[in-house]
Order: C-alpha cells, then sequence, then structure tokens
C-alpha cells in the first residue's frame, strides 16, 4: 500500500496534463438559395482591417534540472499504468494535486488511502485480461506468416536470416543484439538503439528467449513472438503491460566462451 500511495501523491502535475481535444471539421456550408438580380448594382462593400493571428508564445527550453524532474514524471507514470486511468480520472488526481498543494483535501487520507492497492489490482487485472485478449489474436495471426513454427510452449518462430554457427544450449552464454516491441508496435527495449550488443546467460532470461535462441545459429537473424505466459506474465513491468504478448527482432553474434573451471592444486 505505501508504494502506491507514495505515487499517488508523487505524480506530477506536468504529465497529467490533457492534450486539447481534437478539433473536428466543420460542415460544409449549404449554398445559398438563388435569388433574383438586383435593380442595382449592390453597395461596394466596405473596407475591412485585416486581422494577422498571433504567433504562439515560444515555450522555453527546460534546465537540466526540469528535464531531470520531467523525466522523474516519465517514471512515475509508467508506474500508474496498472491504474488504468481514465481521462475524467486524471482530471480528479491533478484537482487533488491542487488541493494538497493548498492543504485543502476533499478527502481523507487515512480513510480512503488503503483502498489505493485494491484498486490497482483490479485495474491491473482488468488490463491483464484486456492485453490476453489481445495477445491471443496477435499470436494467431503470427504463427499463420510464411515461415512461422508455432511450438508447444506457444512460442512463435520465425527465422529472418539463417546462420551458419552452432546453436547454444540453455546453459550457455551468448551475446545479441535485439530490439523489442509490443503489438502495437511500441519499443520497450532495444540494444540497437543503445549501439552496444547484450550479453546474458540463457537459462536466466524469459522462457521465449530460453527457447526461441537455442533455435538459431551464429550469425542468424530471428523474430520471436512470446505469450505473455512465456515473458513477464500478468504482472507485467514497468515498460510492459500484463497479459502482454511481446515481439522481438534477434540476432546472435556469438556464443561467449564460459571460463574454465579452476585448477586443482
Amino acid at each position: 500500500m505505501l508504494r502506491a500511495l507514495v505515487l499517488w501523491i508523487l505524480l506530477p502535475a506536468a504529465l497529467l496534463a490533457q492534450a486539447p481535444a481534437p478539433k473536428t471539421a466543420a460542415p460544409a456550408p449549404k449554398p445559398a438559395a438563388p435569388r433574383s438580380a438586383p435593380a442595382s448594382p449592390p453597395a461596394a462593400p466596405k473596407a475591412t482591417t485585416a486581422v494577422k493571428a498571433a504567433a504562439p508564445a515560444a515555450v522555453a527550453p527546460l534546465t537540466d534540472e526540469e528535464k531531470t524532474v520531467y523525466a522523474l514524471g516519465l517514471l512515475v507514470q509508467r508506474s500508474l499504468r496498472q491504474f488504468d486511468l481514465t481521462a475524467s480520472e486524471l482530471e480528479i488526481l491533478k484537482r487533488a494535486l491542487t488541493d494538497a498543494a493548498a492543504s485543502k483535501p476533499a478527502v481523507e487520507l487515512t480513510e480512503w488511502g488503503p483502498r489505493v492497492d485494491p484498486l490497482a489490482r483490479a485495474r491491473a487485472a482488468r488490463v491483464a485480461a484486456r492485453e490476453k485478449a489481445a495477445a491471443a489474436e496477435y499470436v494467431t495471426k503470427a504463427a499463420a506468416e510464411t515461415g512461422a513454427v508455432r511450438s508447444t510452449s506457444g512460442l512463435v518462430y520465425r527465422e529472418v536470416t539463417a546462420g551458419t554457427g552452432e546453436s547454444p544450449k540453455a546453459s550457455d552464454t551468448v551475446k545479441v543484439h535485439y530490439r523489442g516491441t509490443l503489438t502495437d508496435g511500441t519499443e520497450f527495449d532495444s540494444s540497437y538503439a543503445r549501439n552496444e550488443p547484450a550479453e546474458f546467460l540463457l537459462q536466466g532470461v524469459i522462457p521465449c528467449w530460453t527457447e526461441g535462441l537455442q533455435k538459431m545459429k551464429v550469425g542468424g537473424k530471428a523474430r520471436l513472438v512470446c505469450p505473455s505466459n512465456l515473458a513477464y506474465g500478468d504482472d507485467g513491468n514497468q515498460a510492459i503491460p500484463g497479459g502482454a504478448a511481446l515481439i522481438f527482432e534477434v540476432e546472435l553474434l556469438e556464443i561467449v566462451a564460459a571460463p574454465a573451471p579452476p585448477r586443482a592444486n
């Protein structure tokens, strides 16, 4: 409960600011009814003074300290994803921040604060159920793609580029480049973006990777579609919703030789 309460209190107003509602296109004007020709020429229109639209005010760049505070807000927003807040609920949060800053809260925190954790659990379950339904549809379509193979575990594996080296074992340490996305294309991690390959023990990662990379050979590239039970399950993490299927583009660069055991004296 304490963690949820801290996040509730720290939620920055800057991140809760709503984007302006999208403007709807104005309907085309109906044509005016035809009129008979006037008996005399119409009077010349009066001269009007053109009004120049004011230029939007320039937004001052953030200082390094302000950028750090903004980054804090981004982290808090990730933590709040489990609450699955609506636009109206975001307005309530902004009101709470304003009221708290003025020392005039509308409710007693000691009474309503303990209800935050149950709400978080209920909302997280709602998100996971929704993500699982979308994931099941995505995985089924991915399995139907040319060259894709769906294993008994549910992993969908598709070779992109054949490798020529050896295949790793679960006990091996591997070096890879990869890019991970959600089913909507949102990138949540990428070694390419960091310009630095990742190196890890294959049996120490999510089951989707442990299984999928053993199907690859050094120098090869593959696409792994991982149902949530082979990834982060119903809990997810700050970057990944619970129940979400994950898509990885993986390039197996190297099987790293394990250090030799120490020799007995």
